[in-house]
């Protein structure tokens, strides 16, 4: 791959890099926020540059080269460290933060405290349902942090992922407000059984949570709800749960719903264990604020105390214990 310029511009890096992720120029260009002429003109330049055709394009598909492949980690580590080298002189570019979903308390009063921290940081939120399919864009570097159960994604997942725990953030189920529950203050775990109870079963996005519910709910008479339509969107969701009426497995921070109470489970108190999550190896002051927020709300909540009595399962429990 004979270079045929001195000097790189880090835009046409982050444009192939795009091209190379996502294997489609129409995604890349979205992504990248610019038109997709202007993106394959970055890319032809980049190939004229290095000397070497970076894709194979068909009318059907886009696929690396063999050089291509080759410049994927180079593309990433030198724009890594320019990133890292604005952040060092306070040029941080903005960071991507994914709460999981709108109106969850323990991410977003995170991230409030992290921009009250490092006001000249700009930290965006993004809302990507669950930490499974938050990874997967954290680790193509789309994403830059997320939120929910280290412990709950697949080993090599979290071998490319750091995480800093949060809370034990105590379970609860979101019932029809003329549910037979319904007038309980709190729900024995024991008044579940023969109940069939929502857990995201089917979302390919969340089976970190579903997993957990599973082992919550083994010999407890509990079922978990079967895959049902995957609803996009707060008004979607309400929609279809209300239409279903299944008991939703959630959490105390969980957002109202109308015609609907949320009432905290015990005997025992299940806990969902709660981790901030960033790609391993990546420096920014948005992430400093961050782990610097999270540890000052556990601290001051009382998040990292597990009542007595708490469920967790034992993974869950060894690597939430490991950075505490």
């Amino acid at each position: 791959m004979p270079v045929h310029s001195a000097h790189l511009d880090p835009r046409l890096l982050r444009a192939f890099l795009a091209v190379a992720e996502e294997l489609h120029f129409t995604r890349a260009a979205a992504r990248l926020y610019v038109a997709q002429q202007a993106l394959s003109r970055d890319v032809r330049r980049l190939e004229r540059e290095l000397g070497a055709e970076l894709f194979v394009r068909t009318t059907r598909q886009v696929t690396l080269t063999a050089d291509g492949e080759r410049l994927v980690p180079y593309a990433r580590r030198a724009l890594q460290a320019q990133d890292d080298l604005l952040a060092a002189f306070g040029q941080a570019r903005p960071l991507l933060v994914d709460l999981n979903s709108p109106g969850l308390e323990t991410s977003r009063g995170v991230l409030h405290r992290a921009r009250e921290l490092a006001p000249d940081c700009e930290l965006m939120a993004r809302y990507e349902s669950g930490l499974t399919g938050a990874a997967a864009e954290v680790l193509a570097g789309r994403l830059d942090a997320s939120f929910g159960r280290f412990a709950g994604l697949a080993p090599a997942l979290r071998t490319g992922l750091d995480h800093q725990p949060v809370r034990y953030e105590p379970m609860a189920i979101l019932l029809p407000e003329d549910h037979r529950l319904a007038e309980l203050d709190a729900v024995p775990l024991a008044e579940l059984a023969g109940e069939t109870v929502y857990a995201g079963a089917g979302n390919p996005r969340t089976p970190e949570w579903t997993d957990l519910a599973r082992q919550l709910f083994e010999g407890r008479g509990i079922e978990i709800a079967s895959p049902g339509p995957l609803a996009v969107g707060e008004e979607e969701f309400q929609r279809v749960m209300a239409k279903w009426r299944n008991p939703i497995l959630a959490v105390v921070g969980f957002p109202a719903m109308p015609d609907t109470v949320l009432r905290p489970l015990v005997e025992p108190v299940p806990l969902s264990p709660v981790s901030l999550v960033w790609r391993k190896g990546m420096t920014h002051p948005g992430i400093d604020a961050l782990r610097r927020a999270a540890a000052e709300l556990s601290a001051a909540e009382g998040w990292l105390l597990r009542p007595a009595g708490g469920w967790l399962p034992a993974i869950d429990t060894k690597l939430m214990n490991v950075h505490i």
